[in-house]
């Protein structure tokens, strides 16, 4: 009777317990179903921040690949328009042997352009271009100071730094290496600004984009210029120099 009893009381019990036991697990898994799918929210959620994030700098580098096109055009574009005015341009007669004298009284010898006068930079353009030359020489951040080279011609143009800024452009692709952007900028220099202080070391580099483009006669050519156009300069004695490499 005893045993019956304890049964009665105990059966009831466990089952109870057991229901308990059961609940309890089943909250837990719904909990750890709950956390798991939080977490795959988030997961997902960053996912597609990232994927964002890929396309904007996927967007970006193709708006700079398209901006250096456009640039590479606009300045081969200069550089045609540039040759086809000096091709244009009529050649100055010769002096006369018979030593005529001409309209001014002189003797009839071919009479001395007037060196051209390069406007002077204004205090932030000065410093503008410090600031460029500071990005080449001390970070070594040559796209950035090509980015900023391209600004500066176009905001501050026919100046003394513009020259500047033109021979540092092809510097600074020869650095890169691309030499055939190089030869682009230095020609503006050789050929628009041939007066300027920075057009014999403009053609000599020319010389040396040509050489790295395997346009050796044509580099000859270039080198032979500066030995006969600026004989006292620095970079005529570079030149001497690979034209004597050159021909041995």
């Amino acid at each position: 009777m005893r045993k019956q009893l304890m049964a009665t009381v105990l059966i009831p019990l466990g089952l109870g317990l057991a229901g308990v036991v059961q609940a309890q697990s089943s909250n837990v898994s719904s909990q750890s179903s709950a956390e798991l799918f939080y977490m795959i929210q988030q997961l997902q959620g960053d996912v597609r921040r990232l994927q964002g994030r890929v396309e904007e700098q996927q967007h970006e580098i193709s708006r700079l690949q398209q901006q250096g096109r456009d640039r590479y055009v606009d300045l081969d574009q200069r550089i045609l328009d540039l040759s086809k005015a000096i091709e244009a341009r009529p050649e100055p007669a010769a002096a006369s042997s018979g030593g005529a004298a001409d309209a001014s009284g002189g003797s009839g010898s071919q009479p001395v352009q007037p060196e051209k006068v390069y406007r002077s930079p204004e205090a932030d353009e000065k410093q503008a271009y410090d600031e460029i030359i500071s990005l080449i020489r001390n970070d070594k951040d040559y796209d950035t100071a090509i980015s900023r080279l391209y600004d500066f011609v176009d905001k501050y143009p026919e100046g003394d730094l513009t020259v500047n800024a033109y021979y540092w452009l092809g510097e600074v692709y020869l650095a890169k290496p691309q030499p055939e952007q190089a030869k682009q900028a230095f020609t503006i220099v050789a050929t628009r600004y041939s007066d300027h202080r920075k057009a014999p070391d403009a053609v000599y580099k020319l010389g040396v984009a040509l050489d790295r483009l395997g346009e050796k006669d044509e580099a000859v050519r270039r080198m032979q210029s500066v030995v006969d156009r600026y004989p006292q300069s620095s970079a005529a004695d570079l030149a001497k120099k690979y034209l004597d490499s050159a021909g041995s």
